[in-house]
């Protein structure tokens, strides 16, 4: 940082030291008295006989003087670094007050450096949030076509007609007990009705 508020004093010097040089004519004494503040040099500046001469004594005035009038008295000057204004006590700061606001300059800085170190960490942070969000919506697009393309079609199931006590056809296998029963079975019965044969009604008396 002290190399930046060396560079920034540089910065204010050669300022100063390009207006003198540049307006060296303006050292002539075209003021009655040395002016105290930049308000009453400005004011013999405008009775300057040019207007070269006015230009010329106004920037004078600028390099000679930092401070401007405050309406309720002492001066406040403005570091156009910081883009602020700090009160001083008289025309030009004082070696301390010039010290303060080397200081504010440096928390300036350091104050900018941060929000710009919190700006990109903010979006840098959205961006990969954008990012997780697209990377979701595709996984649960190939899941859902996934599911899609798994998903088999129902197929009816043949309908089976089978009349009720009817054996189906091949449901026993041919000399099993299960089929040949009914066919014994019915044998025994004729040979029944042979020695058995049914009695005739008997008459009915007139």
């Amino acid at each position: 940082m002290s190399s930046v508020i060396a560079l920034r004093r540089l910065l204010l010097v050669a300022a100063a030291g390009f207006f003198l040089l540049t307006h060296a004519h303006a050292q002539a004494q075209w003021w009655k008295r040395a002016p105290v503040d930049f308000e009453e040099c400005a004011d013999a500046a405008e009775r300057a006989a040019t207007k070269a001469e006015k230009t010329s004594a106004l920037a004078d005035c600028n390099a000679r003087f930092a401070g401007r009038r405050k309406p309720g008295g002492g001066y406040s000057y403005y570091d156009f670094l910081q883009d602020r204004t700090f009160d001083i006590a008289g025309p030009n700061p004082t070696p301390e007050e010039q010290k303060k606001i080397d200081e504010a300059y440096t928390a300036y800085l350091a104050k900018q450096r941060r929000n710009n170190e919190a700006a990109q960490a903010t979006a840098r942070q959205q961006r990969e949030q954008q990012e997780q969000q697209v990377q979701q919506l595709q996984q649960i697009a190939l899941r859902t076509e996934a599911e899609r393309v798994r998903v088999p079609v129902p197929v009816e199931r043949p309908k089976v007609q089978q009349t009720v006590g009817q054996r189906p056809k091949g449901a026993c296998a041919k000399g099993s007990f299960s089929c040949e029963w009914p066919r014994l079975s019915e044998s025994l019965n004729d040979l029944k009705k042979l020695f058995n044969p049914t009695p005739g009604k008997p008459a009915k008396k007139g």
